[in-house]
């Protein structure tokens, strides 16, 4: 039996100037498996894997208003969403974040976690990116190394780790194999890396 190619997974993750995260982690998946992949299913399958790799603690859910991230079957929201935009491009789709306890209150309208799917010389690019995010964390446009270190070490951390996991997942199901994993360093905005 042949040695399955390697999987090879970008990532940067860093706190910008005006204190907001910027997380993106993609990788290049074979045409072969991946032709038929699109924004929404790679974005519904990522909101089943949030459900299934927290084992139910986080539960997206649907609303007519767009989606929540909640806590166990409780009305808590962790994260806010609007209803998924893909209208200014066909290769993205984005829930922008619009509330949630894990965001900061006067930073509701900003934020977004696009989906991509684009065909690339190589194959096809996909990517998850979370931006502008302002995690209450933090407090504010100037954190203190304390806040900074502790978002870093839960929910960066958390964050990254689910993201890798989730791309992971969904290589080795589309490919039908376990190809071992490459993480590379990227640096696509400036900032701080968390």
């Amino acid at each position: 039996m042949a040695t399955p190619h390697s999987q090879e997974i970008a990532c940067q993750q860093v706190l910008v100037e005006d204190a907001s995260v910027f997380s993106l982690q993609w990788s290049i998946f074979p045409i072969s498996i991946a032709d038929s992949l699109t924004p929404d299913i790679l974005r519904n399958r990522y909101l089943d894997y949030i459900r299934s790799c927290t084992a139910t603690l986080i539960r997206p859910t649907f609303f007519e208003e767009g989606v929540e991230f909640r806590l166990l079957s409780s009305s808590i929201s962790l994260i806010s969403f609007l209803p998924p935009d893909n209208r200014q491009d066909k290769n993205v789709s984005i829930l922008r974040i619009c509330g949630g306890i894990l965001v900061q209150p006067r930073q509701c309208d900003r934020g977004e976690l696009r989906f991509g799917v684009e065909q690339v010389d190589a194959g096809v690019k996909v990517s998850l990116l979370l931006c502008d995010f302002c995690p209450l964390i933090l407090g504010g446009p100037s954190p203190s190394p304390v806040r900074f270190w502790l978002y870093r070490l839960t929910q960066a951390f958390i964050h990254r780790l689910v993201t890798i996991r989730f791309l992971t997942m969904l290589y080795r199901n589309l490919a039908g194999s376990s190809a071992p994993v490459r993480l590379v360093k990227i640096r696509v905005r400036d900032g701080q890396p968390v």
